[in-house]
């Protein structure tokens, strides 16, 4: 892990990556927010601070973590699809051995949703034979999935429960920092429980390079703030340094061979097969895991072929430029005479590895004493 460690922190301090300077987004609400909420959590009986699973340290708060440390807190490592659950139970153990609570989730499944409940529900035991009516506030940074919890939790507790407003939903945005105003639902009554949504706030600056480009490779900062070609080459960076292309041709090659096995077995003649699934359609539409594997078996190539040391800085970005190169090919964009910009290809990449497209990945790395 030590090795991860410093390989991610290498990736972060090249030029090529760090070329845009620190990351700073503060929008004028996120100020009126910090206040409203470091106002609110002092009434507040238990706080859920939703962290990105993929980025379990990187998406703390650190301006908020004094005053959290103080409170009755569950870490809520949401996005666990996306998370590679060896790791995840390596992290969720560190938490633990941190005396914190902490539970990985993933927001969009009921199950998943109703576990968190129970422990919430566990921690607020004995103040709720003592209290008439109890808070639980949700916080994070931008687009840890904080909304869509609140709406899974407000649908789980409409089933149980009698409360108001039943068709109150938190406002859910495809960019990051939606959610401006503080909102509550009533998840229960006997005694009363009010779950509390809050912005996704981020410190105002972020001066560590690294830190940021986690946060904005996740979708936590506006990719109109970093750039998405800034925002791939790092992705690049750490796909290569870790050699995770080396681990996606093993994969390819297990899955070709699962399909030879499975087209000898039907009868059929695998020399005959097409490397491709049949299209959707006559057009030039392929599925979605036809391109991923392409993505794939093309940086996994590029890699394989490159012949410069990885090690050194600039031949890094020789072989992460030729990658871009090689992927509009995959996606099949444009050549532009005298067009040496990446944005169309870097777009499509962060989209695939958002999406979890590319696998579950865990961009933190666990602390040296692990």
């Amino acid at each position: 892990m030590r090795g991860l460690a410093r390989a991610a922190k290498r990736a972060g301090d090249m030029a090529f990556n760090a070329g845009g300077g620190a990351v700073n987004w503060f929008p004028g609400h996120m100020a009126a927010a910090s206040r409203a909420i470091r106002d609110r959590l002092k009434l507040a009986d238990l706080v859920i601070e939703v962290r990105d699973a993929r980025i379990p340290l990187s998406s703390a708060n650190e301006d908020l973590q004094p005053v959290l440390a103080a409170k009755r807190r569950i870490l809520a490592l949401n996005k666990k699809d996306l998370a590679n659950p060896n790791i995840m139970n390596m992290w969720l153990h560190h938490f633990e051995s941190c005396k914190q609570d902490c539970i990985s989730v993933n927001a969009h499944s009921s199950t998943s949703v109703g576990q968190l409940l129970g422990l919430v529900e566990f921690k607020l035991k004995e103040a709720i034979s003592k209290e008439p009516t109890l808070l639980v506030m949700v916080v994070g940074v931008p687009n840890v999935g904080k909304s869509v919890l609140i709406n899974s939790i407000h649908r789980i507790a409409t089933s149980r429960f009698q409360v108001q407003d039943k068709n109150k939903r938190a406002t859910v945005g495809p960019l990051p920092g939606v959610t401006q105003d503080i909102a509550g639902y009533k998840i229960a009554s006997q005694p009363s429980i009010y779950v509390l949504d809050t912005p996704g706030v981020l410190v105002p600056s972020i001066p560590d390079m690294e830190t940021g480009l986690k946060l904005a490779l996740t979708g936590a900062v506006k990719d109109s703030v970093v750039g998405e070609e800034r925002i791939a080459k790092y992705l690049l960076s750490l796909l290569n340094i870790r050699k995770t292309p080396l681990h996606w041709e093993r994969l390819l090659h297990r899955r070709e061979e699962l399909d030879e096995e499975s087209c000898n077995s039907n009868g059929k003649n695998y020399s005959d097969t097409p490397r491709r699934r049949r299209r959707l359609n006559n057009s030039d539409t392929l599925y979605v895991q036809d391109m991923v594997m392409e993505v794939q078996r093309t940086l996994c190539s590029t890699f394989m072929d490159f012949t410069g040391n990885t090690e050194d800085e600039g031949e890094l970005e020789r072989l992460i430029d030729a990658q871009l190169v090689d992927l509009r090919k995959v996606f099949r964009i444009p050549h532009k005479p005298f067009d040496e910009t990446h944005g169309p290809a870097s777009k499509k990449l962060l989209t695939l590895f958002r999406s979890g497209k590319l696998g579950p990945f865990i961009l933190d790395d666990l602390p040296d004493d692990q």
